[in-house]
C-alpha cells in the first residue's frame, strides 16, 4: 500500500473534525447574535417556533378545521405547521447571509457555504426541539397518539431541511448578486404556502388536484412526516427519492452561485 493511500483516511478525518469545529463555532456565534446572553437566550431558539405552532394549533382547534376528515386537528397542525416554520425560517435567514457574515469570509477555513449551513442547521435543530417540546405534554395529556415510526418522521425532517437549504443556497447568492431579488422572496414564499402541503393531505384532494399537488417536493416531505407520525390507517402519499432529487438539483445549482456571490461580497 502506498504512503499516499495510508494518509487519505486520516486527512479526511482531520478535515471533518475541522469542519465540525467551524460549524459549531458559527452556530454558537449565530445564536449569540440572535438572542444574546441574557433574558430567554438559548430558549428562544425553540420558543419562537413553538409559540407560532401552538398559536395556529389553538386557532384551528377553535375553528374545528379538520372536521369530517378523520384526522384530529391537534396532530394535523403540529405536524404541518412545524414543517412550514422550518421551511420558511431556513429560507428567510438566507437573505443577505453572506453580507451579514462578510467579516468571517476572510478566514481561510470559512466559506459562504459554512455560514449558511450553520444557520440552517441551527434552525432545523431549534424547530425540531420545539416540535418535541409541544409533542411531549400533548401526548401526556392524551391529545396525541405516540409517533408511529420515528425513523420515517426524522428522515422527513432531514429531507425538508435539505430541500430548504438547497433553496436557501440559491437565494443567499441571488440576493447578493441581484438586489431586487430580496423583494420577491417574501411574496413568493407566501404564495407557496398552498403548495406546501401543511394545511391539507393528498388523500383529501380530488384526483386532478392530487396529481398537481404531488409535483411539489414540499408536499412529499409533509406527507412523509405525517406518514411517520400517524398510523397506517391514515393515508399518506410520498416518495423520498423525489425530495432527494429536488434537493440535490438545488444544491448543485446553489454551490457555484454561492462561490460567485462570496467573491462579489468580498470585492464590494
Amino acid at each position: 500500500m502506498s504512503p499516499r493511500a495510508t494518509r487519505r483516511p486520516s486527512d479526511f478525518v482531520r478535515a471533518l473534525i475541522v469542519q465540525m469545529r467551524i460549524t459549531g463555532a458559527l452556530m454558537l456565534r449565530e445564536t449569540m447574535t440572535r438572542y444574546g446572553h441574557e433574558n430567554l437566550g438559548f430558549f428562544w431558539l425553540m420558543g419562537e417556533p413553538l409559540l407560532l405552532t401552538l398559536g395556529v394549533m389553538l386557532l384551528w382547534t377553535m375553528m374545528d378545521g379538520t372536521h369530517g376528515t378523520g384526522v384530529d386537528v391537534v396532530p394535523f397542525i403540529l405536524t404541518g405547521y412545524s414543517m412550514l416554520v422550518l421551511w420558511r425560517q431556513v429560507i428567510f435567514r438566507s437573505i443577505h447571509c453572506l453580507r451579514q457574515n462578510s467579516g468571517l469570509l476572510y478566514h481561510a477555513n470559512v466559506r459562504g457555504f459554512d455560514t449558511l449551513f450553520a444557520r440552517s442547521l441551527l434552525d432545523s435543530i431549534g424547530n425540531l426541539a420545539a416540535f418535541f417540546v409541544a409533542y411531549v405534554p400533548l401526548l401526556l395529556f392524551g391529545m396525541l397518539e405516540p409517533i408511529y415510526d420515528p425513523l420515517i418522521l426524522i428522515s422527513a425532517w432531514v429531507l425538508m431541511t435539505w430541500l430548504a437549504f438547497g433553496v436557501a443556497l440559491n437565494i443567499a447568492a441571488l440576493t447578493e448578486l441581484f438586489a431586487p431579488v430580496e423583494y420577491f422572496v417574501h411574496p413568493i414564499m407566501y404564495l407557496l404556502i398552498p403548495a406546501s402541503g401543511a394545511f391539507f393531505m393528498v388523500s383529501w384532494l380530488p384526483d386532478v388536484l392530487r396529481e398537481a399537488a404531488l409535483w411539489s417536493p414540499m408536499v412529499h416531505a409533509n406527507e412523509m412526516f405525517r406518514g411517520g407520525f400517524f398510523t397506517p390507517d391514515i393515508s399518506t402519499t410520498w416518495n423520498p427519492w423525489y425530495i432527494v432529487a429536488w434537493s440535490a438539483a438545488l444544491t448543485a445549482t446553489g454551490l457555484p452561485l454561492i462561490r460567485v456571490a462570496r467573491n462579489h461580497v468580498q470585492g464590494s
